[in-house]
């Protein structure tokens, strides 16, 4: 059952901040995976480090391969699971949504990469929920100066979380 969290309450002497939900939903046994609040603040994180200052609403679901693969096979042409899918919201034309979209982080590639990669698991599901929120604002990595200012964007981003920078043994 998916879970929603709600807008993160302001303190008295701070402005009020955008609204935000992220709602979460499991293909896979929640054991060993970071908790929905972990979720909450990298999707925050990467809002905030892209400079979005509207209300946000994100859906994330955690996948198994199968269901990695099915998404990947259907949406992108490619038969295997992949660690991260993003979804872009397409509103119709003049209709303003905090909907940006919605990301499939395929768990068992995640938790795969991050071995091989000498990474903490709950690092590289930051780095990918940001990678991901990014595209859903309009990011991408096709060509290499927007790859450039994405990785730059995403390095600033986890450092602000703690995270050592996931490209510097690429």
């Amino acid at each position: 059952m998916p879970t929603s969290h709600g807008a993160a309450k302001a303190g008295a002497t701070s402005p009020r901040a955008p609204r935000l939900q992220v709602h979460l939903s499991y293909g896979v046994p929640r054991r060993g995976l970071p908790a929905p609040a972990s979720f909450r603040r990298w999707v925050q994180a990467a809002l905030h480090g892209a400079g979005h200052r509207r209300a946000a609403e994100v859906a994330i679901r955690l996948v198994d391969a199968d269901e990695g693969r099915a998404l990947n096979a259907r949406f992108r042409g490619k038969d295997y699971p992949t660690n991260v899918l993003s979804f872009p919201a397409e509103p119709p034309p003049g209709l303003r949504l905090a909907l940006l979209g919605d990301l499939a982080l395929c768990a068992p590639v995640v938790m795969r990469e991050a071995q091989a990669q000498g990474k903490r698991p709950r690092d590289h599901f930051a780095h990918l929920t940001v990678h991901g929120v990014l595209h859903l604002l309009g990011h991408d990595h096709e060509e290499a100066a927007a790859a450039e200012v994405m990785e730059a964007l995403e390095k600033r981003i986890l450092a602000g979380l703690g995270i050592a920078d996931p490209y510097a043994d690429d």
